[in-house]
């Protein structure tokens, strides 16, 4: 982690305490994180942290707070908004070809979340259930995080491949899957609803039943196209198929729906979420994460990693597929009034300066990126990054492998501009 000269940064004694009082008192520490959230059946007797790691003791496990009840997709939202902060930006959105973007209120997406969630409720999903998620880093695919948190569903990411897709959709038990029609990665078109189709088949071969396949037109692929299927039982000319039975508009259905849900509340060792592993040694494991913990794990750890100032801009390339994403990009910067900038595109496209750009355009403070990305741009040289400002940066952050020094400092002295 690097911080520039204008960061406000706590001291070092201050975060020294901070160690010491979760070493000497994990239940007072842990306590005072947890008040910054609404619990149901909260008591100073609750046990904030228990586990097990003894075999010859009973099952292994790790418990937080077990026995209160709480919703993540309210703390991170709800409460945000309750606390004045309905009108700050929750997402810049920059779209993969730089040619349009988004600006999403906490309000406004609380209302979408909601929607999505009554949608969800509509077709019979409820508490426990699963919902698989295959879409590009859009501020969609967060509503639909989000949406099944609020009503206790479980949102699992997909894979690559449509065999990687299937391979999830069946092993998490997911009735439902959420896509796009398609998506860009530089001038790269993923077919993301033909992969999706071809998963589902799969599916039915393994006698696995999903019961719906909603579709968000990110690219406006098929709108016109369904329409004239629908109506006029013609042939779809764009190659993207539709099958009335199972396949639903995300447009058709956001429509009519009510702009309040009311939240589910969960107990804090319910799943929030399930997480695959890539699947490199054999059989993808599904990692999976519950309520209580998680929430208070991504609060504690993006305030504190990155040095959260209120009101900062955060910036991270993470995917939202990967748990850094999950994290850094959704549920520990939601629960802390943040406001995010999620990019769909690659890095070097259209040109090496991209992100310095994005940096600039929403006046970044906090970005985080990968040893792996920073050493790829070094190659272009610096012209790049220094026909740029990036005046508004504090902190600058790397994550998911060892940074080799040279990376180090030129992310610092030339990104840094130290």
């Amino acid at each position: 982690m690097a911080y520039r000269k204008t960061a406000h940064i706590s001291s070092l004694d201050e975060y020294r305490k901070l160690y010491q009082k979760s070493v000497s008192d994990p239940k007072g520490f842990w306590s005072e994180i947890a008040n910054n959230f609404y619990w149901k059946r909260w008591t100073q007797e609750v046990e904030v942290v228990s586990y097990n790691f003894d075999v010859t003791k009973g099952p292994v496990c790790v418990k937080w707070l077990d026995g209160c009840k709480t919703n993540v997709c309210y703390n991170v939202l709800d409460l945000v908004i309750e606390k004045g902060l309905g009108n700050r930006v929750a997402y810049y959105w920059e779209s993969n070809d730089d040619n349009s973007h988004k600006i999403i209120t906490y309000d406004e997406l609380l209302r979408d979340v909601c929607r999505f969630a009554n949608v969800l409720k509509g077709l019979g999903i409820k508490r426990g259930d699963r919902v698989a998620i295959y879409m590009s880093v859009t501020v969609e695919l967060v509503t639909v995080m989000l949406a099944c948190a609020r009503i206790g569903a479980i949102h699992s990411f997909a894979g690559f491949s449509a065999e990687s897709l299937a391979e999830r959709i069946i092993d998490a038990n997911c009735v439902v899957l959420v896509t796009s029609d398609g998506a860009f990665r530089a001038k790269k078109f993923i077919p993301l609803k033909s992969i999706a189709d071809s998963a589902l088949d799969i599916c039915k071969q393994m006698n696995h039943k999903v019961m719906a396949c909603i579709v968000n037109p990110h690219l406006n692929l098929n709108r016109n196209n369904i329409n004239d299927v629908l109506n006029n039982n013609i042939e779809n000319t764009c190659g993207i198929n539709w099958d009335p039975n199972v396949d639903i508009l995300w447009t058709d259905v956001m429509t009519n729906v009510c702009n309040y849900c009311k939240p589910e509340w969960m107990e804090a060792e319910d799943p929030l979420f399930i997480m695959y592993t890539s699947g490199s040694t054999g059989k993808p494991k599904g990692i999976v994460h519950t309520v209580g913990g998680y929430l208070l794990y991504s609060y504690i750890t993006f305030k504190y990693v990155f040095n959260y100032t209120d009101g900062d801009v955060f910036f991270s390339t993470a995917d939202l597929g990967w748990i850094t994403g999950h994290t850094f990009n959704v549920y520990g910067s939601l629960a802390n009034g943040c406001s995010i900038v999620l990019f769909e595109g690659t890095p070097t496209h259209p040109n090496p300066g991209h992100l310095w750009h994005i940096i600039d355009k929403w006046r970044v403070n906090i970005f985080n990126t990968a040893p792996t990305l920073i050493r790829s741009l070094m190659k272009f040289g610096d012209q790049y990054v220094k026909q740029y400002s990036r005046q508004t940066l504090k902190v600058l952050g790397t994550a998911g492998e060892p940074i080799n020094p040279e990376a180090w400092l030129w992310f610092w002295e030339v990104v840094g501009d130290r």
